[in-house]
């Protein structure tokens, strides 16, 4: 391995922790580096920790970032997908288009079980891409999608604690 290649390896382990990610996430987000973190419970029950990585800690929601979901618990792909729609019709989005999406988000979402991590990537084309691991499980190429879906934890009808500490506030 090459010396610059092995430094990159290194700076993607630091830059995404225990659990990192590959190359072929932070190709998507260059400099990579931690915004926030936080833990989603519902209902007295931990569901996931969340990690916000942007280009030098400074998340814009119209720049590339990358979110990762390691979950604590066993959930069906179906109900990632179950749960994604509701919270994009919170944001006011229905008919046709959230069926699409739906239709798309069932294709991509696995089932996972706990310790598993889902990493979701906006790319510079606005484009939302989603890595378990190294895998890329599928993208889906609409930039109206992509601010819907990760306003689910980063937009003003997210749950604000959540929101706050993913933003590093």
């Amino acid at each position: 391995m090459h010396r610059r290649q092995f430094i990159a390896s290194c700076l993607a382990v630091s830059a995404f922790g225990a659990h990192a990610e590959t190359p072929d996430v932070l190709k998507h987000v260059p400099d990579a580096q931690k915004v926030g973190a936080g833990r989603f419970s519902h209902l007295g029950f931990d569901i996931f920790d969340a990690t916000l990585y942007a280009p030098q800690s400074r998340y814009n929601a119209g720049a590339p970032f990358a979110l990762k979901l390691e979950y604590l618990r066993n959930i069906k792909g179906k109900s990632i997908t179950d749960n994604s729609v509701k919270e994009i019709q919170k944001q006011g989005v229905s008919g046709d288009k959230l069926n699409r999406w739906r239709d798309q988000m069932a294709a991509i979402f696995p089932d996972v079980s706990k310790g598993a991590s889902i990493t979701g990537v906006r790319d510079a084309s606005g484009h939302a891409l989603f890595y378990s691991g190294s895998k890329l499980l599928g993208t889906i190429k609409d930039a109206e999608f992509s601010r819907a879906f990760f306003n689910i934890w980063l937009g003003p009808k997210a749950p604000q604690t959540l929101r706050e500490k993913l933003l590093g506030r």
